[in-house]
């Protein structure tokens, strides 16, 4: 919640009258933090401690976790009374797991990285049925197919645009048959991919992509860098959010990109009324609330609150609501559970834990629920608390059914949210699988570590059931459940 609304709220509450949207918001004096990036700065400062620490120690050095090039041929190493043995009788090639096999892993020196440090990933699945994936790293991304057999085939690597320093801080999303690919780094801008330049690599050659070999760099950005990337393949356009520094024009709001050539990517327009967003996902809003149905809309995760934006209109947005929650740290990431018919989201908030706040105060992850049936008055109706000692990260939602969720230390966990359309509260989500990618911290205390390690993200979303998991010091997993 920025300024403005602290006075609306406070108006209010001498008034004895507020706003639905102001219901939950019991730190209106950290506001000030959150507006002028301390928050954030103090995060971005408390991961590089971490990430400097991991390179100090060697844990950085990805060449030292040997790949598996022949785990597709054998066969995945199943997940067996709770662990996955992938190097019998090696600790840390030893995974604890429920329901998830293991099928191949790759390290980032074997993607082609000379520095590693893992981030992003997303997939895409060419007309032929094969299923790529785009792995970021510091000093780039990586290309690989995902066969048949679940075995990770490394095609190639584009590295950072020209001029730009490297990056952790570099995310992807899938538009068509093209990759979005943005990065912290200043002087990067955007880069357009097209991911069919990959259908006739042959993997004994992999192929080191020319930062000309683009088929677009947007340089639309105040600096060049993009915390994240969003995009809205339905209505044809990218979203970069979190686009320092926060004075810019668009205050490091959402920033609308055309993509209907990707050739020539066009600026649309931003939304700056809410100030800085850390992510987003934009739909066209299909749902209950019928004042909205058919409407462009953004759910923006904006530090301290879930701000909804009307952005039909890329010149003049308009915000529906903000609301913040009780325990809020640092909104960081979310997913509507169903994109045609949207009433709930599940949402996370990566300093909770850390910061010991609300319901994440024992240091459990939370996934918090949000009833969202009215875009205006949006509700924060219950949440699930993880078993697992550590920090949430990154979730999707696939068929409605699944949250995917990538927690740091604890690895891929997934979650059956099913239920809350009958109960909001969240009361009978349960865990149905996970496989934890950091066997690093099984013996501390609470067999885990609130530190930002482990796992970044992963890509849920193939028909084939396999899932890549991108992790910070090792590199790339592939797995796949055995409950569905």
């Amino acid at each position: 919640m920025k300024s403005p609304q602290l006075v609306a709220f406070a108006l209010a509450a001498l008034s004895g009258v507020i706003n639905a949207q102001y219901e939950k918001s019991p730190d209106m004096f950290r506001a000030g933090r959150y507006e002028s990036g301390e928050v954030h700065m103090e995060l971005m400062a408390r991961k590089k401690a971490t990430w400097d620490r991991q390179i100090a120690s060697g844990a950085m050095n990805s060449s030292q976790y040997k790949s598996h090039p022949v785990a597709a041929a054998a066969g995945p190493v199943k997940c067996i009374d709770g662990t996955a043995k992938v190097v019998p009788g090696d600790r840390l090639n030893t995974f604890k797991c429920k329901n998830i096999d293991f099928y191949d892993f790759v390290s980032h020196a074997d993607l082609g990285s000379k520095r590693g440090e893992g981030s992003s990933s997303w997939g895409w699945t060419a007309p032929n049925g094969h299923e790529f994936v785009v792995i970021a790293q510091e000093d780039g991304a990586a290309f690989a197919e995902i066969t048949s057999a679940g075995k990770l085939v490394y095609l190639g690597r584009l590295p950072q645009s020209k001029g730009a320093a490297v990056s952790i801080w570099r995310e992807i999303r899938g538009y068509k048959n093209y990759m979005v690919i943005g990065s912290e780094a200043s002087k990067h801008g955007v880069q357009i991919f097209d991911m069919t330049k990959l259908l006739s690599i042959d993997p004994a050659k992999p192929v080191t992509f020319a930062t000309t070999d683009v088929t677009a760099l947007w340089n639309g950005l105040p600096a060049g860098s993009t915390h994240n990337i969003v995009v809205n393949e339905e209505k044809e356009y990218a979203v970069a959010v979190g686009a320092q520094p926060r004075s810019s024009t668009c205050k490091s709001g959402l920033i609308f990109i055309d993509l209907k050539d990707p050739k020539n990517p066009k600026t649309l327009g931003c939304a700056s009324g809410d100030g800085y967003v850390h992510d987003a996902q934009c739909l066209v809003y299909r749902g209950p609330d019928t004042r909205y149905v058919g409407r462009d809309i953004c759910y923006g995760y904006n530090e301290d609150t879930l701000t909804i934006y009307d952005v039909t209109n890329k010149n003049t947005t308009t915000i529906i609501s903000r609301t913040s929650y009780t325990g809020a740290s640092y909104t960081h990431q979310g997913w509507v559970t169903n994109p045609q018919w949207q009433e709930f989201l599940v949402m996370d908030d990566e300093y909770d834990e850390y910061d010991g706040r609300g319901p994440a105060a024992s240091g459990y992850p939370i996934t918090y629920f949000w009833d969202i049936r009215s875009l205006s008055a949006p509700k924060q109706t219950g949440y699930y608390k993880s078993s697992a000692y550590g920090i949430d990260h990154n979730q999707f939602v696939v068929d409605a059914k699944w949250a995917y969720q990538s927690n740091y230390g604890t690895g891929l966990r997934v979650l059956d949210v099913s239920s809350l359309s009958a109960d909001p509260t969240g009361k009978a989500v349960k865990e149905v699988a996970f496989f934890d990618v950091y066997p690093e911290d099984d013996n501390t205390a609470k067999g885990g570590v609130l530190d930002f390690v482990g796992t970044w993200s992963h890509y849920p979303f193939f028909k084939s059931g396999f899932v890549l998991v991108n992790t910070i010091e090792r590199g790339a997993f592939v797995v796949k459940r055995t409950d569905i």
